[in-house]
């Protein structure tokens, strides 16, 4: 049994190796791809996961979010970000 990851603000999230993000033009939607799994996400989700690349710490993913969305509070955003990356650590498609 793997320990679980939990996540904070000053981790460097990364898609697990398996994990590929893409735009699937079937279904119209954003989707995780892993081995015999896909998961559809909504546009928020999108956008915070094209901001994964093994280099963003989650604070710096959240401060380029405050950046597009100037009206929503820092504080939330980093709220919701850790809230959807420590669901997909949950799920393995994101380590750190």
């Amino acid at each position: 049994m793997q320990v679980p990851i939990i996540l904070k603000k000053n981790d460097i999230p990364k898609l697990s190796k398996y994990a590929k993000l893409k735009f699937d033009i079937v279904r119209n939607k954003w989707i995780i791809n892993a081995p015999e799994r896909v998961l559809e996400i909504n546009e928020s989700a999108a956008e915070i996961l094209q901001l994964i690349n093994g280099k963003y710490s989650i604070k710096t993913i959240t401060n380029k979010l405050k950046i597009k969305n100037s009206n929503a509070p820092k504080d939330k955003i980093l709220k919701d970000v850790i809230k959807l990356l420590q669901l997909l650590a949950d799920k393995r498609f994101v380590i750190k």
